[in-house]
This record gives structure tokens, C-alpha cells and sequence, in this order.
């Protein structure tokens, strides 16, 4: 995320956006986590609390965890066997890092002017043949929910067109709907590609 309203509304609510999202497993975790090679380097972009994290860490993954809510970042450091820094989405650098790139409802908070510089730092972050799970709000535009965070929304042709264009190879694709911290039930899709 990038914008400070943004950060703002995930620092003031991260034990309750923790609270809703303990009880939900991510759509594609376990997909994700099986497809690791052994002790495979992950990068967990936008990781909240680290409840997707610290599932990763316990089948053995080595887990850097990034969120730009200093609050979020607390509550995954908390989680055992989690890296976490704060770092906003234009921080992430270097080449050939990461086996996996964990995406979760997270690049939906960064506007779509800046979604291909994004997608393009993933792709040199990722090893060759690394997989992504990016997940979104399905939708058109972009603008604030009711609680006053910044949503860029989605197509799924769209979607895949930006993924594309940033040199990944489109795998699958998971849909659903979601009651999110806002009270809101919203579309969603989760792509799975490779670097």
C-alpha cells in the first residue's frame, strides 16, 4: 500500500483486521505451500498479521514478511518463525530471490498507475519458474470503502493482461466472495502464475 490514509486505517484496526482474518483461511495457502521446494524462500507482500506467514514457516519455508503498517509488522514478528519488516510496495528490490511471492489482497491497495513497476519488481524478485499467488478485488476503477482505504478493482482479463505483460505465465485462477474489515461482501480472484 502506499497511500497514508490507507496505512492509517490498517494501523489503527490491526488487531481486529487480525480477529477476522484468523478465522479464514486464504484461498490457495495450501495449493501455494505444497508447490514450495523444501526450505524454499518465500516473499509474503503485504502480510498483515502474518496468518498466511506463519503457516508458511511451519511446513518450512523461509518467510520474509513485508507490510507497510508498522502495526501489522508487530503482529506478524509475533508469529513464530516470521521475518517481518515494514516496507512499502516500491521498496521491494533484488533479482532472483524468492521460490514463491505471496500476494494476498494486498496490491489492490496500490494504484494501477503503479501496478506494472510492482509486477515488473516481482518478476526480477522471483527465481526463474517461481510461482505468485496474486489475489484481488474483483471490479472496475478505483477508490476508497467506507472505512476510508484506497481499492484499485479489477477484471480478470485485465488481470491477467498486467501479469502478462510483466513476463509471468498464467496457471489458474480461484473465485470467490468475501465479508472483509470493512462489513463489505466483495468478488474476488486469486491467480496463480510463474516468473
Amino acid at each position: 500500500m502506499s497511500d497514508k490514509k490507507t496505512i492509517d486505517v490498517y494501523d489503527a484496526r490491526a488487531g481486529e483486521y487480525a480477529d477476522l482474518v484468523e478465522q479464514t483461511k486464504m484461498p490457495g495457502l495450501d495449493a501455494f505451500i505444497a508447490a514450495m521446494p523444501k526450505g524454499a524462500h518465500v516473499l509474503d507482500l503485504g502480510c498483515g498479521p502474518g496468518n498466511s506467514a506463519v503457516h508458511m514457516a511451519a511446513a518450512g519455508c523461509v518467510v520474509t514478511a513485508v507490510d507497510a503498517s508498522a502495526e501489522m509488522v508487530a503482529l506478524a514478528k509475533a508469529q513464530p518463525g516470521v521475518n517481518a519488516h515494514q516496507a512499502r510496495f516500491d521498496q521491494i528490490e533484488g533479482t532472483a530471490l524468492y521460490d514463491g511471492i505471496w500476494a494476498s489482497f494486498s496490491l489492490l491497495h496500490a494504484p494501477k498507475s503503479a501496478f506494472p513497476g510492482h509486477l515488473s519488481a516481482l518478476h526480477q524478485a522471483a527465481k526463474p519458474g517461481a510461482r505468485l499467488h496474486l489475489s484481488v478485488k474483483t471490479g472496475e476503477g478505483e477508490f476508497e470503502d467506507s472505512i476510508g482505504r484506497f481499492y484499485a478493482y479489477y477484471t480478470i482479463e485485465e488481470l491477467d493482461t498486467y501479469l502478462t505483460k510483466a513476463g509471468f505465465r498464467l496457471a489458474n485462477h480461484l473465485t470467490g466472495e468475501d465479508r472483509g474489515l470493512s462489513g463489505d461482501i466483495s468478488p474476488w480472484v486469486a491467480v496463480e502464475a510463474y516468473a
